[in-house]
């Protein structure tokens, strides 16, 4: 590839007069600026970012805003990926600012006023409550700065990137999971349990994959007959599972990472031949897929989202890269004996 010098020499000026054109500089005639853009184009050149930003000292700062992960081991799961992506990137002039809410929406309005206030140059985002999110980033648009999603996608938000599952085909992948291998009617629980939150304000996670669970049944044809039934439940109020509810019951689809709330009650009661489907490898969710209580965890990678998050705005901020917005994580099965 032509570097800096050569440029100069062909054209017949300064390296200086060079790398001003190249940097956008000015203090260059513009015959000079055609002569060197028609020897770039002829030769091709690829500016070295690295050296130019340490030649700079230019620094580049990313916003990440996220719920709290104390006691919450899928949230502490992306940190590791951020913290990850910004020490390999801190030899480049990047670093992260954390911002954290707590699981309610007082508390992420607080936090989002903040956010707003301060200057970062791109936002890694968890856009946990809808309405409120949807405002959020609307008014952090106007920052005219790129940014990322994870875990959760807002489509309706026009040039925002996002990093995560497709929700509506990971439940479309549960429902294909509890029927495999079923001869005979069955009763489907669906077993959606919250934080002791605004819950109709979440983003729609839960209900796309719900979504997508039912028209796995709706489209699939010579399937057995599936009866349904939902059941709503707080994650952080005991006692409120009932062997009741299991009467009569095949198959368990929680579709959440809270699953091991679920399977600690099956275990406890005894209850026997129940189908159990969930999210995410939390540990107390693989201590019961080894025990052979959870028959099939799907896995959509949180701390590789946090990783590629970081990873998205180096690429499109600092090397000026061309990247697409939309990057749907692949669907893992985890079954007992693939746990790694």
């Amino acid at each position: 590839m032509i570097t800096i010098k050569k440029i100069a020499e062909i054209a017949n000026v300064s390296v200086g007069t060079v790398d001003r054109i190249i940097h956008n500089r000015g203090q260059v005639t513009e015959e000079n600026i055609e002569k060197v853009n028609a020897i770039i184009k002829e030769y091709g050149y690829k500016k070295n970012i690295f050296a130019s930003n340490l030649a700079f000292n230019k620094k580049f700062k990313f916003a990440v805003f996220l719920p709290k992960n104390e006691n919450i081991e899928y949230w502490q799961a992306p940190i590791i990926g951020i913290s990850k992506a910004a020490e390999e990137l801190a030899n480049f002039g990047v670093t992260v600012e954390y911002f954290f809410f707590d699981y309610n929406i007082t508390s992420f309005k607080k936090t989002a006023v903040k956010v707003l206030k301060l200057d970062h140059d791109g936002l890694l985002f968890a856009p946990i409550f809808y309405e409120e999110s949807v405002s959020f980033l609307n008014e952090y648009k106007k920052k005219d700065t790129p940014i990322v999603m994870i875990d959760s996608n807002l489509p309706e938000i026009n040039d925002v990137a996002y990093i995560g599952q497709d929700s509506y085909q990971s439940g479309y992948l549960g429902g294909k999971l509890i029927s495999y291998g079923i001869k005979n009617d069955s009763n489907v629980l669906i077993l959606k349990i919250n934080q002791n939150v605004e819950s109709t304000s979440r983003t729609n996670v839960f209900l796309q994959r719900i979504k997508g669970f039912y028209a796995f049944f709706k489209e699939k044809q010579g399937l057995p007959e599936f009866n349904f039934s939902e059941i709503n439940i707080k994650y952080d109020i005991e006692n409120q599972l009932t062997t009741k509810m299991f009467d009569s019951i095949d198959c368990v689809f929680i579709p959440n990472s809270r699953v091991y709330i679920v399977a600690k009650f099956i275990k406890e009661n005894n209850l026997k031949g129940i189908r159990v489907i969930g999210y995410e490898l939390l540990k107390q969710n693989l201590e019961y897929l080894n025990d052979g209580v959870i028959d099939f965890l799907i896995h959509q990678k949180p701390e590789e989202q946090g990783y590629m998050g970081i990873g998205h705005l180096y690429k499109k901020l600092v090397l000026k890269e061309p990247i697409t917005d939309l990057h749907y994580m692949p669907l893992e099965i985890i079954v007992k004996e693939n746990i790694y």
